[in-house]
């Protein structure tokens, strides 16, 4: 019985532990299964894509549509950029940016150096060539400062030479104030050329001579060189008109008209000196001398000097009627 006894006692635990170990692989199935189909049921069933879709998920990088988004970003802001007339103001910061960036580099234009100026002062060339405190040597485009400088019209040519890390030189060539060109009523300061500089509104070109008329401007370099070979006439010469584009009148300090013909200007030139040498023709109580036949000169009288000349007349033809009686 004891044996028995303990016989039985030793079979029961191996018999207890057999039934926990089936009955936790039964639970662990159940478990398993419960997710499994709980997976299945919260799965949503995908379609299968069609073929452009596929080929894009095959073919194209898997970055690309973050990359395409980027580049839609970027568009639509220069699109907003350019339709907000923003461009030049954005245009303006980008190289204030880069110029921050060449400045804090060593690139900042340290020292200025303008030869050949006389007009313009040195401020006025920095600006024209579009030079300020912001510009870097490093991204400093000489060629188009140059052609600023050149359009100018008080600039014939222009060089301008960097030397790094900070010096700017510019040579520039400026023209000179030649005339002053007076047409549909401005008056403005011409070079030799005929280019006009600027409007006149400083007194220190008052010295310059005259010039009226279209077309005045081009050739008044000529005419003007060819007045001075005569001094007699030069001297007294106030303006010099241009009519029609073809020939030359001269207004006289005194009011004097003077009408030069379309050819042959120099002799008549040379008889208006000769005949005021000799017989004081222009400071007789004349206004007006026309050349423009080429046989003959022809002055007419001041209003006073006509009345008087013709009530000389009168009296001449009283004398002699009387001598007659």
């Amino acid at each position: 019985m004891d044996g028995a006894g303990r016989l039985a006692r030793s079979l029961r635990p191996q018999a207890d532990l057999k039934a926990a170990a089936i009955g936790a692989v039964v639970l662990l199935c159940e478990y398993l299964g419960l997710r499994a189909s709980r997976t299945n049921k919260n799965t949503i069933e995908r379609q299968p894509p069609n073929r452009v879709v596929l080929w894009i998920e095959r073919h194209l990088p898997r970055r690309f549509g973050l990359t395409a988004t980027v580049l839609i970003l970027l568009a639509s802001g220069g699109f907003g950029v350019v339709k907000g007339g923003h461009l030049d103001a954005f245009t303006a910061f980008l190289s204030d940016t880069r110029n921050a960036l060449a400045n804090s580099a060593g690139f900042r234009i340290a020292s200025v150096a303008i030869n050949g100026r006389t007009q313009l002062s040195q401020d006025e060339v920095l600006g024209i060539g579009g030079i300020n405190g912001r510009s870097s040597l490093l991204f400093l485009d000489a060629a188009a400062v140059r052609d600023k400088l050149k359009a100018n019209p008080w600039i014939a040519d222009a060089t301008v030479l960097k030397f790094y890390p900070g010096h700017l030189q510019i040579d520039i060539t400026e023209r000179k104030a030649f005339a002053l060109w007076q047409q549909g009523g401005r008056l403005a300061v011409i070079s030799e050329d005929g280019a006009v500089l600027e409007p006149y509104v400083s007194r220190r070109f008052l010295t310059l001579p005259l010039v009226v008329g279209k077309g005045a401007e081009t050739k008044a370099r000529d005419f003007l060189a060819l007045l001075a070979r005569y001094p007699q006439v030069h001297s007294l010469t106030k303006a010099a008109i241009l009519v029609g584009e073809r020939r030359w009148n001269l207004r006289l300090k005194d009011g004097l008209d003077i009408r030069l013909p379309e050819d042959d200007v120099g002799n008549a030139l040379a008889a208006l000196s000769r005949l005021d040498k000799e017989d004081k023709l222009f400071s007789r109580d004349i206004v007006a001398i026309d050349m423009r036949l080429p046989d003959r000169l022809t002055v007419q009288l001041s209003e006073d000097a006509a009345k008087a000349r013709e009530e000389l007349f009168k009296d001449k033809k009283k004398k002699k009627a009387g001598d007659a009686a």
